[in-house]
């Protein structure tokens, strides 16, 4: 784990996360209305990065995060393992919301790979 102390909502990967989900939902989507990546996939890449930051500053406060470290591989893993069945399992399945798709799946593996490795050199 990185000797650095994590900024949770202001890590600038979480930050650049959040602002591109804007210019995605308000700007890209309407712009371009025929794009399948940016309507059904940039949001699900995008999850890790903007929303982990967010859950683990909220376990840190509940004491259930004992350090500001950056995330490491183990915590990205389980909360993309625990998202994925929440959204493509519990969601669809008990909820009949949504609808379970593996390419989202893939899409918050993508983001995940990608924000460990940001997390990893900072």
């Amino acid at each position: 784990m990185s000797a650095r102390r994590f900024r949770y909502a202001l890590d600038p990967l979480c930050l650049a996360a959040c602002a591109l989900y804007a210019l995605n939902r308000w700007v890209l989507k309407p712009a371009f209305p025929a794009s399948t990546f940016l309507h059904g996939h940039l949001a699900d890449v995008l999850l890790i990065p903007a929303a982990l930051p967010l859950v683990l500053w909220l376990q840190r406060r509940l004491a259930v995060r004992t350090h500001d470290a950056t995330p490491s591989v183990g915590e990205v893993a389980m909360h993309l393992v625990v998202w994925a069945i929440l959204a493509e399992g519990v969601g669809p399945f008990f909820l009949h919301q949504g609808t379970a798709d593996g390419w989202d799946i893939a899409a918050y593996s993508a983001g995940a790979v990608a924000s460990s490795v940001w997390w990893s050199m900072i």
